[in-house]
C-alpha cells in the first residue's frame, strides 16, 4: 500500500517481524485496521491502540496442520487451548474424521466419537452447507478451515463398514463430497488406519475423492499404517494423488515401534522422492507419544497406554492401562473393551525419529489434540510453544525464522489458505507477539491443560484476543475456504 492510512485501530510498534517466510528477521511497526494489515515500516499516525512490541518477536498467527477442533469451535469457541498458544487458525476434519456430513441417526463409531464432548451440546449436521453456516452464525476465537472426512462419509452410507463401498455407496459419497467443496471445504481427509474405513480399498478412496480433482482442494490422510507397513503405505498415499493429481498431506508422519526406530532414514528419502514429481507436503507434532481412540486391537496395546478418557470408568483418566488391568485381574485387551468409549496416549515412537521429521524441511506442524476430557495429550495446550522453546531454542534444529515458517507460511501454501499465514500489507491481521528468550510449553502429561509461557499477545483479525495470559473474549475467527469459494 503506497499510502497507509493515518489512523488506525492497532498499531504493534518496534517489534522483530519474522514474516511467516523464512525471511531474515527486521524491525518494523504493523499498522492494524478493518481486520487487515495495512502497513508495515516506519508507521505514522493514531491508533486507538498502541502495543509496544520492542524486544519481542512479531510473527503471523500460527496456523495449525492438524487439529480435530471440528465442534470444539462451536461448544468452546474461545478456544483458549490454541490461542493461548499463539495459533489463529485451525485445520479440521482430520483423519477421516469430519462433524459433516453426517447423516442423522446413522452410527458413530470410534473414532468418530473422539469428535464429541459426550454432553449432548454437538448438533448433528447433515451437510457440509450446514455446518459452514453454524461456523459463520456463532465465530469462534479463532479461524476454520475445514475438511469433510472419509470415514464420516462411509458411516452416513454404507450398512456395513467393514466391506468395500458398492458404486452405488460410492456415488453417494461422492456427491457429499461435491457439495462439501461447493460450501467451503478445503479438501478431503481419509483414516484408513481405523476400523470404519480399514476395509475402503484404494480404488474406492479415489473414486469419492474424484471431484478434488481440479478444485484445488487437498487429500491428507491418516495412512493404513505408521508402523512395519509404512513405506506401503505411504506408496498408496502417493498413488491416490496422482490419481486425483492433487496436492497430499501425509498426517502426523511417524514411525511406530520399537521395531520400526529409525525408519525415518527410509521414509523421508522416499516423501523426498515424491516430491520431486508430484505435490506431497506433511505435518507432525512433537512429541514422542501419540493419541487417539483405545484400541481394542492386541498389537496395538503392547506399548505403554495411559488412557486419556472413559466413558463408563472416568475415574481412570491419566492412568497405565496395564495397571488397570492388574488390578482388574483382566489382561489389556480386556480392561480396554471394559473401557469403551475412550481415548488414549500411546508412547510408541523414539524421540531421535521425532526430531529427525521435525527438522526435515518441509515438515508443518499440527498439534493432533484431542480437545475433551480431563487428562489430554499435552500437544493440545503446548504444540508451538515446544517447538519454539524446545526444538528451536534449546535444540537448535533450525532457526526461528524456519520454526515460525514451519507453523505460518508453509502450512498456508500447502493448503492453499490465501491472506494468511504471513506478515504481508493485506492480509488478514492475524498476529502472534512472542518472547523468543522465555516462550515455552508448560502442558505435561500429568497436567496438560496448562498455558504456554512466553506468548504476550495474540490478534485475529485485527482483534486482541489473548493479551499477558489473559483471553480478551474476542470472537472474531472466519470460515476459510478455497479460493473462489465464498
Amino acid at each position: 500500500m503506497t499510502n497507509p492510512p493515518t489512523s488506525f485501530d492497532l498499531i504493534i510498534r518496534g517489534g522483530t517481524i519474522i514474516d511467516g517466510t523464512r525471511a531474515p528477521r527486521f524491525t518494523a511497526d504493523v499498522g492494524i485496521k478493518d481486520g487487515h494489515i495495512v502497513a508495515i515500516g516506519e508507521v505514522a499516525g493514531e491508533a486507538r491502540r498502541v502495543i509496544d512490541a520492542t524486544g519481542r518477536i512479531v510473527a503471523p498467527g500460527f496456523i495449525d496442520a492438524h487439529t480435530h477442533d471440528d465442534s470444539a469451535v462451536l461448544v468452546d469457541p474461545g478456544m483458549t487451548c490454541k490461542v493461548s498458544q499463539g495459533v489463529t487458525s485451525v485445520v479440521t476434519g482430520n483423519c477421516g474424521v469430519s462433524i459433516a456430513p453426517l447423516k442423522p441417526g446413522s452410527p458413530r463409531p470410534m473414532p468418530l466419537g473422539l469428535l464429541s464432548p459426550g454432553d449432548g451440546r454437538v448438533a448433528e449436521y447433515a451437510s457440509f452447507a450446514d455446518y459452514v453456516a453454524a461456523l459463520r452464525a456463532a465465530p469462534a476465537a479463532v479461524n476454520v478451515a475445514a475438511m469433510v472426512g472419509h470415514t464420516s462419509l462411509r458411516a452416513s452410507v454404507l450398512s456395513d463398514l467393514g466391506r468395500a463401498a458398492t458404486d452405488a455407496e460410492i456415488a453417494e459419497m461422492r456427491a457429499y463430497v461435491q457439495e462439501a467443496l461447493d460450501a467451503g471445504a478445503i479438501g478431503v481427509s481419509t483414516g484408513t488406519f481405523y476400523p470404519p474405513a480399514e476395509a475402503a480399498p484404494t480404488e474406492e478412496i479415489i473414486e469419492v475423492c474424484r471431484p478434488l480433482s481440479g478444485s484445488g482442494g487437498v487429500y491428507a490422510t491418516h495412512m493404513r499404517n505408521e508402523a512395519n507397513d509404512v513405506i506401503k503405505s505411504l506408496e498408496e498415499s502417493f498413488a491416490i494423488g496422482k490419481a486425483l493429481d492433487v496436492q497430499v498431506v501425509i498426517s502426523h508422519h511417524k514411525v511406530v515401534g520399537p521395531a520400526n526406530f529409525g525408519r525415518t532414514k527410509e521414509t523421508l528419502p522416499l516423501i523426498s522422492k515424491a516430491m520431486s514429481c508430484q505435490c506431497v507436503a506433511l505435518d507432525c507434532y512433537p512429541y514422542n507419544a501419540s493419541s487417539t481412540m483405545l484400541h481394542t486391537d492386541p498389537a496395538k496395546l503392547q506399548v505403554k497406554v495411559v488412557v486419556a478418557a472413559s466413558g463408563p470408568h472416568p475415574e481412570v483418566a491419566g492412568r497405565d492401562l496395564a495397571d488397570i488391568a492388574a488390578e482388574w485381574g483382566v489382561d489389556r485387551l480386556e480392561a480396554a473393551k471394559r473401557l469403551q468409549p475412550a481415548s488414549a496416549i500411546y508412547f510408541s515412537m523414539d524421540e531421535a525419529d521425532v526430531r529427525t521429521i521435525l527438522a526435515f524441511e518441509p515438515t508443518m506442524i499440527g498439534s493432533d489434540g484431542l480437545p475433551f476430557g480431563e487428562r489430554p495429550h499435552p500437544r493440545l495446550w503446548g504444540t508451538f510453544p515446544r517447538v519454539l522453546g524446545y526444538y528451536c531454542r534449546e535444540l537448535e534444529l533450525f532457526s526461528l525464522e524456519t520454526a515460525v515458517w514451519k507453523m505460518s507460511g508453509l502450512t498456508a501454501q500447502n493448503f492453499g489458505i490465501e491472506g494468511r499465514g504471513t506478515l504481508a500489507v493485506g492480509n488478514h491481521a492475524d498476529i502472534t507477539i512472542f518472547d523468543a528468550a522465555s516462550v515455552r510449553d508448560s502442558a505435561t502429561y500429568d497436567e496438560p491443560c496448562v498455558p504456554a509461557a512466553g506468548i504476550d499477545a495474540v490478534i485475529v483479525n485485527g482483534a486482541l484476543t489473548w493479551w499477558q495470559g489473559a483471553h480478551q473474549n474476542a470472537r472474531t475467527g472466519q470460515v476459510i475456504t478455497r479460493a473462489g469459494v465464498s
